[in-house]
């Protein structure tokens, strides 16, 4: 006779890990009530037990760091000035003709 092999839940293995480590119950006493071998409680505790820092990671993907080039942008903030006052100036001289 074939048994199937019973997949859980995440929330469910979560839950019973949980259980385990608060202690309150043995884990045979756990086996009994939830109805999974001992051995699949205690390795579902001691994975929740190494990897509970990652539940309070930050999700969201930092941006990497990108080099500025600062000479380059005052640069280009001189040639903006020195365009935008010539096109003033030519602006004024074109009004003053109409």
């Amino acid at each position: 006779m074939v048994t199937k092999r019973v997949n859980y839940t995440s929330s469910f293995k979560a839950k019973v890990a949980v259980a385990a480590i608060k202690g309150e119950f043995t884990i045979s006493q756990l086996s009994s009530h939830f109805k999974v071998h001992p051995q699949v409680i205690s390795k579902w505790k001691s994975h929740l037990v190494s990897n509970i820092e990652s539940v309070f990671q930050d999700g969201r993907r930092k941006k990497p760091m990108v080099a500025i080039d600062v000479e380059g942008l005052y640069s280009k903030i001189g040639r903006l000035e020195m365009e935008n006052d010539f096109l003033k100036k030519k602006s004024d001289e074109l009004s003053l003709l109409y």
